[in-house]
């Protein structure tokens, strides 16, 4: 599976870049960890689309270039941390970067950070969806309207063997009592 364990993430949240563009691209990325923005929502998120939700807490609220469904998003707190960082940038929430080179430098981010995967920024999405959400048994029907999914069986498809490995764990956690 193309995701980073807890243990990645936190290797990757501890690790500080000395090269500035590095660590630039760094916290955009992990801000998808935590929020499961694809590429394009990310490039576009505007401060605008950062609203006060029913229960109080902030969310994101955009259209999903790909399905064009609307996505609310709530605001984790680590994703919280990472926009605070770029208050001051403008209209946009974070610095933006072409996919392309965001992709070169994770490479670069991964290597130097001890990561011994080929990371890229369509993985964020799947670590928040893996890592941060069914691992911390957030159910499947969260998990496919956060990730703005047009059906639940897409989800299904991609996240059913995470779920499968939560089970096994369990049960082997079970035989043991």
């Amino acid at each position: 599976m193309k995701f980073l364990s807890t243990d990645e993430l936190k290797l990757l949240e501890k690790h500080h870049f000395t090269q500035p563009r590095l660590q630039l691209v760094k916290n955009p990325f992990l801000f998808c960890c935590y929020t499961g923005l694809a590429y394009h929502e990310m490039a576009n998120l505007k401060k605008e689309h950062i609203i006060k939700g029913f229960d109080g807490n902030e969310w994101i609220q955009m259209k999903r270039a790909k399905t064009g469904k609307i996505i609310s998003v709530p605001l984790l707190p680590k994703a919280k941390e990472i926009l605070v960082k770029y208050d001051k940038v403008g209209d946009y929430a974070l610095p933006r970067f072409s996919n392309q080179k965001i992709n070169s430098y994770l490479k670069e981010i991964g290597g130097i950070a001890g990561i011994n995967k080929s990371i890229s920024h369509h993985m964020a999405r799947k670590t928040f969806a893996s890592t941060v959400l069914l691992n911390n048994d957030v159910p499947m029907e969260v998990v496919s309207e956060l990730l703005g999914h047009s059906s639940i069986k897409i989800t299904q498809e991609y996240y059913g063997k995470v779920v499968q490995i939560r089970v096994s764990q369990d049960i082997i956690r079970l035989m043991k009592k």
